[in-house]
């Protein structure tokens, strides 16, 4: 994605208005409330980690959830097809925000993560993952600090950083190690993943060695005993290692569960890395335009306000974009949307 050079003066000016009205006087002051984004709102639009930047500096926003997808093979990674696939773009384009115009979606639903299914058994996707084992017991760590300098010169806190597969069976220790260490040098407070429960026994043993907190992202289906759609799933995880937190994704909690989160937050708000505001209906209903499902975003950060919760709140994308708006242009309702809850 090219940019001129009166784009590249206007986000300078972006960010020089970022610096000085910070994301925590944006959002209520130094008792407010830190609200970020997870690198995956972009996805539509691009994967690379200056556009993230650019994206963020638009928005005001300086807290960051980075996912794997937006990092390895922007250092030189071979693609994998098991861990946060591209979406599907069409080939036209809509204006929108800092990106100039954005490549248009196609008319199928949010994207989901991964994109198609994926056939482990295929040969193809065997020796990527080859491949990219490889990579990663040798990633160019120069590189790396190069990224974070990216990130903190632009006053982007890379908060968390975010492996979809940490400690999956598909993973090898060294894998899983490689991990750690990348957040580490991130400089990042804690990884967040989406293991099957019966996988957390064995991140355990990583995130004690490492002295790392490891938030799990919470999913809809409450009937699974592999999936982080029920309270119970996070309470086993948290007695195999203190290093082991949640990671709730407020959306699909109401959905999964018929209920909200708030008691689960209340009950372990000192074991939570983050929260994912989204708005879903109940009864595993449809992701919707905040304020329009049944998820409650505004008094969940209403009660991080009043409690003084320090762990931040992440805006995650993924309604259908309307027709006729753009994904930058959902993106700063969202962000309005925590405004006036705050306010």
């Amino acid at each position: 994605m090219d940019w001129t050079r009166r784009e590249f003066g206007m986000m300078a000016l972006g960010a020089a208005a970022a610096r000085s009205l910070s994301a925590a006087s944006a959002f209520g002051g130094p008792q407010g409330v830190d609200v970020g984004i997870i690198s995956y709102s972009f996805r539509q639009i691009s994967y690379r980690p200056e556009d993230v930047v650019k994206g963020m500096t638009f928005l005001g926003l300086t807290v960051l959830e980075l996912e794997q997808a937006f990092f390895e093979e922007a250092l030189g990674a071979p693609h994998d097809p098991t861990g946060g696939g591209r979406p599907a773009l069409a080939g036209s384009e809509v204006a929108g925000g800092p990106f100039g115009r954005e490549p248009a979606r196609r008319s199928s639903p949010e994207m989901l993560r991964g994109g198609a299914v994926v056939n482990e058994d295929d040969p193809a996707v065997k020796a990527v993952r080859a491949d990219l084992r490889k990579w990663r017991m040798s990633p160019p760590w120069d590189k790396v600090r190069a990224l974070r300098k990216l990130f903190n010169d632009a006053g982007i806190d890379v908060r968390l950083v975010k492996f979809p597969e940490l400690g999956g069976r598909e993973m090898t220790d060294e894998e899983v190690d490689y991990c750690f260490q990348f957040a580490k040098a991130m400089g990042a407070r804690a990884i967040t993943c989406e293991p099957p429960l019966s996988q957390t026994k064995r991140v355990a043993k990583f995130a004690g060695q490492h002295a790392m907190i490891v938030g799990f992202h919470g999913h809809s289906n409450a009937k699974s005993v592999e999936t982080f759609g029920r309270p119970g799933a996070w309470e086993q995880a948290f007695f195999y290692s203190k290093y082991h937190w949640a990671n709730v994704d407020l959306g699909h909690f109401t959905a999964g569960n018929n209920y909200p989160p708030t008691d689960f937050i209340r009950e372990y708000h000192d074991r939570i890395t983050n929260l994912h505001l989204k708005d879903r209906k109940i009864d595993n209903g449809p992701n919707m335009p905040w304020g329009q499902g049944d998820t409650p975003i505004k008094e969940t950060l209403r009660l991080m306000q009043r409690e003084k919760y320090t762990f931040p709140a992440m805006i995650e994308l993924e309604y259908r974009i309307p027709e006729g708006s753009t994904v930058m242009d959902e993106l700063v309702k969202c962000v309005q949307y925590c405004k006036d809850a705050l306010a």
